[in-house]
């Protein structure tokens, strides 16, 4: 009898055991070789930080360990994938590769293609299993509206995949594993190497445990704080590093909130915001499908009439002022500053950062996309730089959001906490003159010994700006030529999920096996 082929696991942004398609396939098919590939390549790319790579070295550190417990390793080569798949066809001869599918930046999209053709060259299967609810090769989103919110719900309900038990290690499998575990942080990659002192740990441990306070406490507060910087910190999930890096499936935690909304129906605080949480993982993968239908949009200006505005100078002052929260605006500076040390901020708050560069600064949306990549421990590709787009007018097709930073600060930040945690050069000052310092009367200057551009400094007329801006993006969107290219963009990629109703129907009680599915280190036994 002849014998299986090596079943190589390829590991990227899903590091975990369970609900892990590729990883279950293998292990019922043949030998096992889990790998994950540290591409130089890939840290070295301008959206790669310090940071991405410390949330991915304690999850690879908890990937590795809960390997162990399937008596499996977890292979770390450092070097490009295809030099790992050459030497491992040159070892075993015959072998299929297992992954999940992927919709990240150009550089891992231009690599997987690279991948797909040497696979075909030399005659290996690659079986690439979904877990997201995007679609790859889809043309036209409007017309296929039904059909997508269908496979996306289909997708959600069908069972998670449980770790796999009795799985057979591959022979020979130290020949590629070229680094321990306990070495991961002290790599040096190439990326931006900004300190975050206070960024969220990574692993699938601490994404449970995260998960578990948010369904269980945290989360009664999440409506009505989710819009406010520090309360949002508190109540907020911030899950989505741990859906970014896969140590949590989003299959896992849909299936998780639905059994919690049944357990907190009675509670409309509970409700309300387990139902808001639930439409944002509607619109993850809404804005994933963005990227994957049209990747242009990571480095191209959408809409054509918007194309040319602005020039791309990573040594602007507004810009260098900007990424350093020095701008002179208090709520904009102290949102750069927590991002800086946290590697997190809730989503209004990234809305304003974006509206102020692009409209309060006149600046690029480009540079400042990929500054705030680089701070983002969560860092999505298919979701930052379509919301990014969007947030600065770029798309030609979406309503201009611009988010008037004076106003944000009264109904988010109205005690000036925030501000005062992440911006200390005001805490002297009143609460009422916290959020513009520049308008501070002569006398208070004194009585306070605040120097206005000595002190902190004065910023730019930016609601003139904003406006100069936002008077620009409407008159090219209104010629014709605009208008055909709008419609074309909103035939291609306009939303494909409607927002959830407002009452919710009540679900269907989950199975025991499906519950079943969770006893050895699900969501809802963390």
């Amino acid at each position: 009898m002849a014998k299986a082929p090596v079943q190589v696991v390829w590991f990227k942004r899903d590091l975990r055991i369970h609900d892990h398609a590729p990883l279950a396939t293998a292990a019922a098919a043949g030998p096992v070789l889990p790998v994950f590939a540290i591409e130089p390549e890939q840290w070295q790319a301008p959206d790669s930080a310090l940071r991405h790579w410390q949330f991915a070295a304690d999850s690879l550190i908890d990937l590795s360990n809960a390997l162990k417990t399937l008596s499996l390793p977890l292979c770390l080569w450092q070097g490009n994938m295809l030099e790992l798949l050459a030497t491992l066809k040159a070892r075993y001869g015959d072998l299929v590769l297992h992954s999940h599918q992927e919709t990240g930046n150009d550089w891992s999209f231009e690599r997987d293609k690279r991948v797909h053709r040497w696979c075909r060259q030399h005659g290996i299967e690659w079986q690439e299993a979904r877990q997201h609810g995007v679609v790859r090769g889809l043309k036209s989103r409007s017309e296929n509206r039904n059909a997508w919110e269908k496979q996306w719900e289909a997708l959600m309900t069908a069972p998670a995949f449980p770790a796999p038990q009795n799985a057979q290690v591959a022979e020979g499998w130290q020949a590629f594993h070229h680094i321990d575990v306990d070495q991961l942080h002290g790599l040096t990659l190439g990326f931006d190497k900004t300190p975050c002192p206070e960024r969220q740990p990574g692993g699938r441990h601490e994404g449970r445990a995260l998960w578990r306070s948010f369904v269980t406490q945290r989360g009664r507060r999440y409506r009505g704080s989710l819009s406010k910087p520090l309360l949002a910190w508190a109540f907020g999930s911030r899950l989505s590093p741990h859906l970014a890096w896969g140590t949590l499936s989003l299959r896992e935690v849909v299936q998780s909130l639905r059994r919690q909304r049944q357990k907190h129906a009675d509670d409309t605080a509970w409700t309300r915001s387990l139902r808001a949480f639930t439409s944002r993982l509607y619109w993850h993968c809404h804005f994933m499908q963005k990227l994957e239908s049209e990747p242009s949009i990571e480095s191209q200006t959408l809409h054509p009439a918007l194309r040319g505005l602005r020039e791309r100078d990573p040594d602007q002052p507004n810009l260098i002022a900007w990424k350093n929260g020095q701008t002179g605006v208090p709520l904009v500076d102290a949102c750069m500053r927590s991002l800086i040390a946290t590697g997190w901020l809730n989503f209004r708050m990234r809305a304003m950062l974006i509206s102020h560069a692009t409209f309060g600064l006149g600046l690029h949306w480009y540079e400042p996309a990929l500054h705030l990549a680089r701070l983002f421990t969560d860092f999505e590709p298919g979701i930052h730089y379509p919301q990014v787009q969007m947030q600065a007018g770029a798309t030609g097709t979406n309503a201009l959001r611009v988010y008037n930073p004076i106003k944000q600060a009264e109904d988010n930040d109205p005690d000036g906490e925030f501000v005062a945690r992440w911006v200390p050069e005001l805490t002297a000052l009143p609460l009422e003159w916290r959020a513009k310092p520049w308008a501070l009367p002569e006398s208070l200057r004194r009585r306070f010994g605040f120097q206005p551009d000595v002190d902190y400094p004065v910023p730019n007329d930016f609601e003139a700006e904003a406006r100069y801006w936002k008077k620009m993006l409407y008159d090219l969107r209104r010629t014709p030529e605009a208008r055909e290219d709008s419609q074309a963009i909103v035939d291609k990629l306009a939303s494909q999920r409607r927002p959830p109703a407002r009452r919710a129907k009540k679900a269907k009680p989950a199975n025991r096996q499906q519950l079943s599915l969770f006893d050895d280190g699900g969501l809802d036994n963390a």
